[in-house]
């Protein structure tokens, strides 16, 4: 028997199916083959169709099943994993009302702002945990707005999971932490925020029903099931956002357990045990997977928009033509730790939430003629990368998240061993490597729906983990002396 997981994406949605009794991923498919389009009408606009969302995921499942040459009929769950703070509207029909205003849409910053005040910014950060920002509530507060005769006619808002969800199933509804990441869930009151409501002029009706993570959400029409070549009503018992999912992926689900990513942009995933929020609003605070009314389980997401795209960047503009990002990695491990004395701040991709939104710019401190090569700028940016993750460390620990583990996926600047030794050792932590992705967490997160799996531990025993790096005391102090001169340039 087998698991079915599904990652709803921006660039490609991706389709897993894991072997329920080892674990074992049995195949993997996604589409489309190039980037999903991206529609930007005006400037800091993004929307999606959250009609193509459905129509990959159907290529992604029915090809996922050939790949492992498996009878679809023996998917026996489904879960959902889907990029955050989208906006989907539907009718009563269930159809949809306009393309989707996805994560990276700017256009309701004013309104988040507005609520913000409007609301008090100690009671949002109090109750929301978070201020209104450019959620999911700002961005239908602007379609209320600006849009006022289509807004008459939504029925329900939805996150894009909870569409695909309701495209398997027929059935609206949604999850405490997807409403938590939407910015309309109060954790003081353990109910949908009324101040938001209010604030905005939504009723309560346009949410939808509220379902645990885990359990049973709906099952599969009998259209739907006859398409995919499955049977008719398997369940859905699993969805959440693509960082939970992700945490849930690495096996994250307990305080002092981390979950990281550093591709263009950099996560930092920590689980806390408190309701406690940043009184600067630098990290954002979301219920995680496994949050209930009984167990305070609350993710806290750091989102760097400078890291990997800086060493991208240096693989172009500063390492000779053609070099590959292993032997970028090798000159990097030429260079002492501190790459005696240059410093790099690496946020050159627009404005940094962890910096309360300020636009700093990348830029390079220290630079010496008579020192400093080529190798010491390619060691210095992934130092530089690692500080701030350092720094946002910092930030959670305040409001107390203590990190001893890192888990991350083997892939992108965790391939680095320079930027592997160089994390562990300035923050204390272990790293743990795995081989995983979303879709794969997803079908083991519909397992434990499902009650397949009786614990987390038993759905995650089959994680292969890849490799594990200890902190260097050796060299602890370097880093530590590097990145008190990195934070002072900074703080500049």
């Amino acid at each position: 028997m087998y698991l079915l997981g599904c990652d709803i994406g921006s660039s490609s949605v991706k389709a897993s199916i894991v072997n329920q009794e080892n674990g074992l991923t049995v195949s993997s498919e996604f589409y489309p083959k190039e980037e999903a389009p991206i529609k930007t009408l005006k400037a800091g606009w993004a929307e999606q169709n959250p009609e193509d969302w459905w129509d990959y995921l159907k290529l992604a499942i029915k090809q996922a099943i050939k790949n492992g040459n498996i009878n679809g009929k023996d998917i026996e769950a489904i879960g959902i994993s889907y990029q955050m703070h989208g906006l989907v509207l539907v009718d009563r029909k269930m159809e949809v009302l306009r393309p989707a205003i996805i994560w990276c849409d700017s256009r309701a910053v004013p309104y988040g702002e507005k609520a913000f005040r409007n609301i008090g910014e100690e009671r949002c950060l109090s109750h929301l945990l978070n201020s209104p920002g450019n959620f999911t509530a700002a961005k239908l507060a602007w379609v209320k707005e600006n849009e006022p005769s289509l807004f008459d006619s939504v029925y329900k808002f939805m996150l894009p999971g909870d569409y695909v969800a309701m495209r398997m199933t027929g059935d609206a509804v949604t999850t405490v932490s997807g409403l938590s990441e939407g910015i309309f869930w109060d954790f003081k009151k353990g109910e949908i925020s009324e101040d938001i409501l209010n604030c905005f002029g939504f009723e309560k009706d346009i949410v939808a029903d509220i379902y645990p993570t885990f359990g049973k959400q709906g099952e599969l029409l009998e259209s739907v099931a006859a398409e995919l070549g499955m049977k008719k009503g398997v369940p859905v018992t699993y969805r959440a956002g693509d960082q939970p999912n992700n945490a849930l992926s690495l096996n994250v689900f307990n305080p002092g357990e981390i979950a990281a990513t550093a591709g263009t942009s950099g996560v930092v995933y920590g689980v806390n045990d408190r309701v406690n929020y940043d009184k600067h609003s630098r990290v954002n605070t979301f219920a995680h997977v496994n949050h209930t009314e009984k167990q305070t389980r609350l993710g806290i997401l750091l989102c760097i928009n400078g890291t990997g795209i800086l060493n991208s960047w240096i693989k172009r503009n500063v390492a000779s033509e053609g070099i590959t990002y292993n032997e970028l990695n090798d000159i990097a491990a030429t260079v002492p730790a501190g790459s005696e004395g240059l410093v790099i701040l690496p946020f050159g991709n627009g404005a940094e939430r962890m910096l309360q939104n300020r636009e700093t710019g990348c830029s390079f401190h220290g630079l010496n003629f008579n020192i400093h090569s080529r190798k010491h700028i390619i060691r210095a940016a992934q130092e530089g990368i690692v500080f701030s993750f350092k720094y946002g460390i910092e930030v959670m620990n305040e409001i107390g998240v203590d990190v001893s583990i890192i888990r991350a996926g083997n892939a992108n600047m965790f391939l680095s061993p320079v930027f592997r030794e160089a994390l562990a050792s300035v923050t204390g932590a272990v790293i743990e490597l795995y081989d995983t992705n979303g879709a794969v967490g997803a079908a083991k997160g519909a397992g434990i729906g499902a009650g397949i799996y009786k614990s987390p531990q038993e759905a995650f025993g089959s994680l292969k983990k890849l490799d594990e790096i200890e902190p260097d005391t050796s060299k602890s102090d370097r880093y530590l002396e590097a990145y008190e001169i990195w934070k002072n340039k900074l703080n500049s």
